[in-house]
């Protein structure tokens, strides 16, 4: 499978490959963590000792560690959250934490999912479960985040219309505009938001819960947006509701033509599973491979 690779402008103060051009000191100076004054002390630490910058500022107790290590992350377009910062839940793990083992864990699925799965001509893919619980949602809201850091304009879209939650997940304002209202002709995919810090990164809520969630979701409407949003978007990963709860998942893995399942240690039942899987089978979906939650 071609790994997919698509050229972006490079934003204001950045080299062709999205780096961001501004030293090391300029960047901790605009992050508010260096004084300029104290910009040309630690230059003459930094020759003086043949240290990098952000060392020498460290050495001279001018900046913390976590500091250089976010001005760093600036510096080559690798965006994440530092303790209390934003609104986002700390369920996104990939977000506050990305050098955690689990974060890594994600960013191996990412790798996998890019070499056997992406490609310009497949851009969707539905995350499902047997079972609410079973870490379906966790998984598509970390996923995301870590397709974005890496620059894929990825679009989650929260298709559980029975019990949404990336909303919460992601901060975002409780407008009542959705996916719900977007198949219903009330709005379009422009109401999707783009998450605060993360730039490459959309989230569609789900919208107001409606009282008809399949028959939304069978609609040509839903066709009709997925095909607008494969022109805007390179990743496309789509939140259910569980399998257990109706026929809205296999719906969504049918629209989306591929399917990534989710299975929970000491929970998920192989009969289930498998009665998923072949679900997905006969709704003429492909299978991207299963992820055993162990948390």
């Amino acid at each position: 499978m071609r790994r997919m690779i698509e050229l972006k402008d490079a934003g204001p103060g950045r080299g062709a490959a999205g780096v961001d051009e501004r030293p090391i000191g300029r960047i901790l100076v605009d992050m508010g963590k260096l004084r300029p004054d104290d910009v040309a002390r630690v230059f003459l630490y930094h020759r003086e000792k043949g240290l990098p910058f952000g060392e020498a500022a460290r050495r001279l107790h001018l900046v913390s560690a976590a500091d250089v290590q976010q001005a760093l992350a600036i510096q080559f377009d690798f965006p994440y959250l530092q303790p209390r910062q934003g609104a986002l839940s700390r369920e996104l793990i990939a977000a506050y934490d990305p050098f955690d083992r689990q974060t890594e864990t994600l960013r191996e699925l990412r790798t996998h999912l890019l070499l056997h799965w992406f490609s310009p001509e497949r851009k969707m893919l539905a995350i499902v479960s047997p079972d609410s619980g079973d870490g379906k949602s966790y998984l598509a809201a970390n996923l995301a985040v870590v397709f974005a850091q890496m620059g894929e304009n990825t679009l989650l879209i929260d298709a559980n219309l029975r019990a949404p939650r990336q909303h919460r997940v992601f901060g975002l304002g409780s407008t009542g505009l959705g996916l719900a209202q977007a198949l219903s002709g009330r709005t379009t995919l422009d109401v999707a938001e783009r998450v605060a810090y993360f730039e490459s990164l959309s989230v569609l809520a789900a919208g107001t819960v409606p009282p008809n969630p399949l028959e939304l979701l069978s609609r040509a409407e839903f066709c009709r947006l997925l095909e607008e949003a494969a022109h805007r978007y390179t990743v496309i990963l789509i939140d259910t509701p569980a399998a257990a709860l109706g026929a809205d998942a296999r719906i969504v893995a049918a629209r989306a033509a591929g399917a990534l399942l989710v299975a929970r240690q000491d929970k998920t039942r192989v009969s289930d599973l498998r009665r998923l899987q072949q679900a997905i089978v006969d709704c003429g979906a492909a299978l991207a491979g299963t992820v055993m939650n162990r948390l």
